[in-house]
């Protein structure tokens, strides 16, 4: 039996050398993410997120994270995860088909100008690849959050975060490191907490 504290040590390494290429792998289109959102914002729109598994639990996380506060009271912001209304998801995969339970709320709730963001570790869930076609039909601005391989929502999605790592955990992890992120620069944005004022300046 391999020692637990073996096993947190080997697991941190890999997520250190996942987080070490991260800045290389998403900082420019990072960059161009937090402006679209705060564009959004400023326009008076909205972010949808959606994703699977653990990728639902972190659309939700970062949903909340906008629509509450991320570490300081300010003005909330408008998001909605499509992850959690159980009624919506269980019907549209009832009376349509799985791939469709996200596709359908979008039809139901996006607007031109919304941003659309969309995790998928393997970059190719049916699901997240129609909520991207069907969002860009819908005139959004569309965001996939995958691993380093990209994938079929490339092909819908306007900009790409590429999270590296070579196990689906670590994605996730690097994708939490992103979504917090990607808080901080829309709250910097739209000076809802200037970032000179943070600690993340410091």
């Amino acid at each position: 039996m391999v020692d637990a504290a073996q096993i947190l040590s080997a697991y941190h390494a890999r997520h250190e050398q996942a987080s070490a290429k991260l800045l290389a792998a998403c900082g420019g289109e990072f960059a161009r993410v937090a402006a679209a959102c705060v564009a959004a914002y400023q326009a008076g729109r909205k972010i949808l997120l959606c994703g699977n598994g653990g990728s639902a639990a972190e659309a939700q996380h970062i949903a909340a994270e906008l629509t509450v506060k991320f570490l300081t009271p300010r003005r909330h912001l408008a998001a909605i995860a499509l992850t959690t209304d159980t009624s919506a998801i269980t019907a549209a995969g009832n009376d349509f088909d799985f791939a469709e339970i996200f596709a359908v709320q979008l039809r139901a709730l996006a607007n031109p100008g919304d941003v659309v963001l969309a995790y998928t570790t393997s970059g190719h869930s049916k699901n997240i690849v129609r909520a991207l076609a069907v969002a860009k039909e819908l005139g959004a601005t569309t965001i996939a959050f995958c691993g380093h391989g990209g994938g079929s929502v490339e092909a819908y999605a306007d900009y790409v975060l590429r999270a590296p790592g070579d196990l689906t955990p670590h994605i996730q992890e690097m994708h939490n490191i992103l979504g917090h992120a990607l808080c901080i620069a829309i709250e910097d944005g739209l000076a809802l907490q200037p970032f000179a004022a943070s600690p993340w300046s410091k």
